[in-house]
């Protein structure tokens, strides 16, 4: 019979969450200023308070998340949210080389 291997994760990063909510807020503000538009339906519903009070929302409810994970004893939801925000940062640099390609 087949053995079920358990995954291995990395174990979960505080320093590499922050550093992505600071990369996903400043790759966030140089795209709307190149005229990239908010891909979330929820961000960008919130983007017409303003993009600054947006982003505030948003990143205190990426903190709560990873408090959350922290105290629950959940170090997976940690890994999860670094793999998440890594990859919307990507998207948001995506986004900002065609946006910079059009102009």
């Amino acid at each position: 019979m087949f053995a079920l291997r358990r995954i291995e994760f990395p174990p979960p990063s505080l320093s590499a969450f922050v550093a992505l909510q600071c990369l996903d807020i400043l790759t966030t503000m140089i795209g709307l200023r190149l005229g990239a538009g908010e891909s979330s339906f929820f961000l960008a519903r919130l983007m017409q308070t303003g993009p600054v009070s947006a982003l505030i929302v948003s990143k205190l409810f990426a903190a709560f998340l990873a408090a959350s994970a922290l105290k629950l004893r959940r170090p997976r939801i940690l890994v999860f949210l670094n793999y998440w925000f890594a990859a919307v940062v990507t998207w948001n640099l995506a986004m900002i080389a065609i946006a910079g390609l059009r102009h």
